[in-house]
């Protein structure tokens, strides 16, 4: 049994809609940020600035061969994306779960809530070490920190998204002969989806935070071991380098965030 809802606002699925896109620089912004460059170049190939404190431009650029050449820098871009992919995919399938469950079933909200709460107001830096003892510093203590950073985010914002619903939207779906499973489906679960894509998008800008500190306070490999080294060796030049990479892949996480929000969940929302 199909349950009709309203078709979706053309103006949302569109690309470039607002909220739905990353920022475009203009023209006044580019003529900043090219000045801003030279006069770092200019600053430091005349000495003004000491390369251990700043390196230039030029500099940053020839430093990327060197990663990959010498310190294997695929390799350790591959740990810790997995790394992050692995932890917020546990952490969203686990955190959604959690959170429909609390929200379907306000006894069990009422029963479990005060228990979440506390654990997610443990703060994650200070456990580190304790976790570190538990799980030793290999693949899965990365994984695990990284869904201590997701999975309260996601059940508190499917709880959010659920109580969303407009209790006239489930009597009519109860009206029309819906069961339980076609009211969730239908229903309940699309409406949670701006919560849920909030929670991912927030994510999607962090999770390489969580995976790199993770990997700088105890790792054998990723960006985060990596970054150690490169400071440990005053290499300025390829820690700019290496900052400006987690960057730029933090950007097309979330462009591809946006993305699959647009172009698949809220098709399917309105469907």
């Amino acid at each position: 049994m199909s349950l009709q809802q309203p078709t979706a606002d053309q103006s949302e699925l569109q690309p470039g809609s607002p909220g739905l896109s990353l920022p475009r620089l203009k023209l006044p912004e580019i003529a900043v940020l090219a000045a801003v460059l030279f006069a770092v170049q200019q600053a430091v190939d005349s000495g003004a600035v000491k390369t251990i404190y700043l390196a230039s431009p030029t500099q940053v650029l020839a430093a990327f061969p060197k990663l990959v050449e010498e310190q294997n820098l695929f390799y350790h871009l591959y740990v810790t994306l997995s790394e992050a992919a692995a932890g917020v995919l546990i952490g969203g399938v686990l955190g959604a779960a959690t959170g429909i469950y609390m929200g379907l079933f306000p006894r069990v909200n009422q029963f479990l809530n005060p228990f979440l709460i506390w654990a997610m107001a443990v703060p994650k830096v200070t456990i580190i070490p304790l976790l570190t003892l538990y799980l030793g510093i290999g693949y899965g203590h990365k994984v695990f920190i990284v869904f201590l950073f997701s999975y309260f985010l996601f059940v508190f914002n499917t709880i959010a998204g659920i109580r969303q619903v407009q209790e006239s939207h489930v009597k009519v779906a109860k009206t029309l002969g819906a069961s339980h499973r076609q009211i969730v489906w239908k229903v309940i679960l699309p409406s949670a989806i701006p919560s849920i894509m909030a929670a991912v998008r927030i994510e999607a800008a962090t999770c390489l935070v969580a995976a790199l500190f993770a990997e700088m306070v105890a790792s054998k490999a990723g960006l985060g071991n990596l970054l150690n080294k490169l400071t440990g060796i005053y290499d300025t030049a390829g820690t700019f380098a290496l900052v400006i990479l987690i960057t730029t892949i933090s950007l097309i996480i979330i462009f591809l965030v946006d993305w699959l929000e647009k172009r698949v969940l809220l098709k399917w929302k309105y469907a």
